[in-house]
């Protein structure tokens, strides 16, 4: 796809011109073993609630769980990808940790067009990330879209 002056737009990107309250994109991934190791390694949060077996039994979670931003990463995914996509600026993002997502998990990860600025360029999106039926995490991101227009 090309823009107005020629310029390729990535593969992914829904320009500001397209986007529309309600449009919705989502994406699936189950949180293994490796996933949250490889996490612990970059973030450098090895907290042994994620990472021991037995350090996790005795806690208010009585197992493993995957660390939060992991789980917040997905939506991060999302929008990066899928809506806006490619070329997007993140501005802001709330985070509510609602459950535990235990290795093993598959979790949906969903953002939701809630405003629209076309003015500024800024999307308000509803962010979600279930396993199963529990919401798991639920917050808010604003993010600046790309465009057709390079003004």
């Amino acid at each position: 796809m090309l823009d107005t002056r020629g310029h390729n737009l990535p593969i992914g990107t829904i320009c500001i011109e397209d986007i529309s309250i309600g449009m919705q994109r989502s994406l699936s991934k189950t949180i293994g073993d490796a996933e949250i190791a490889m996490f612990a390694e970059l973030s450098t949060d090895h907290n042994p609630v994620h990472l021991d077996d037995d350090y996790a039994r005795d806690t208010i979670f009585e197992g493993r769980i995957a660390h939060g931003m992991l789980t917040a990463g997905l939506i991060s995914a999302v929008i990066g990808e899928q809506l806006p996509g490619h070329g997007t600026v993140y501005l802001g993002q709330t985070l509510k940790f609602r459950a535990p997502v235990r290795p093993g998990d598959r979790v949906e990860a969903t953002v939701v067009v809630r405003d629209i600025d076309h003015a500024k360029r800024r999307v308000t999106l509803d962010c979600a990330c279930r396993v199963g039926d529990t919401v798991v995490l639920e917050g808010e991101a604003l993010v600046l879209a790309p465009s057709r227009r390079f003004d």
